[in-house]
């Protein structure tokens, strides 16, 4: 790791600790918003089905106390690859549960990144934010991930700015929420990560609207 990078870490870890005193010190109850569970998120959207994706124990013991959702959505009308909605809601991080990078998951699964970029995403109901563009690949497939973390009414690609809006929503607002959103999909051979985004973009609309009720603002 760079020296930057320890030096961001570091900057991180200790402003979380930090918060956390504070809070414990001024006695305060953390507020748990209401919403609806994961489990209720549309198995339809719009012309896409979906098929559920179990996780495994071992996969929810990583992740930790929380709420989480994977499917893969089909339009039976094209023929084009699925889509991979993943949705991890940790209703609390004050207790060390916070929210994973799927920069450290893929490669353990057999991905490697062959391209790494930030993008600005323009969502329904939302302003524009920034968002992770991933391209993985494995034994000759390759797969487009789109991910960024959200709290309330928020959207962020780096995690580093996850944590402080973190310490500073728990000052702020009482509340340690938040989540991870990914998208993934195979590639074409010879597709570009360009035309990959575009292709899921109306995927990403169709989603984006419907998150207030599952992730609070």
């Amino acid at each position: 790791m760079k020296s930057s990078g320890v030096l961001r870490f570091s900057l991180a870890v200790t402003l979380i600790a930090l918060a956390a005193i504070l809070l414990q010190a001024r006695g305060r109850i953390e507020v748990i918003p209401h919403r609806l569970p994961l489990s209720s998120f549309p198995a339809q959207l719009g012309p896409w089905d979906s098929t559920e994706i179990e996780l495994d124990k071992q996969t929810l013991e990583i992740l930790g106390a929380g709420d989480f959702m994977e499917r893969v959505y089909r339009n039976p009308a094209e023929r084009l690859p699925a889509v991979d909605l993943f949705l991890a809601y940790f209703p609390s991080q004050r207790t060390g549960d916070t929210i994973h990078s799927p920069q450290h998951c893929l490669p353990g699964a057999g991905w490697n990144p062959e391209e790494n970029n930030r993008i600005t995403l323009s969502l329904p109901d939302h302003g524009p934010f920034p968002a992770n563009r991933y391209v993985i690949a494995k034994a000759g497939a390759r797969k487009l991930v789109l991910y960024w973390y959200w709290a309330h009414n928020r959207g962020v690609a780096s995690e580093y700015w996850a944590k402080f809006y973190l310490v500073k929503d728990s000052i702020r607002m009482n509340r340690s929420d938040g989540a991870l959103v990914r998208i993934t999909t195979d590639m074409f051979p010879g597709e570009t990560a360009d035309a990959a985004q575009q292709r899921i973009l109306p995927f990403a609309f169709a989603v984006s609207p419907l998150l207030n009720d599952y992730i609070p603002r």
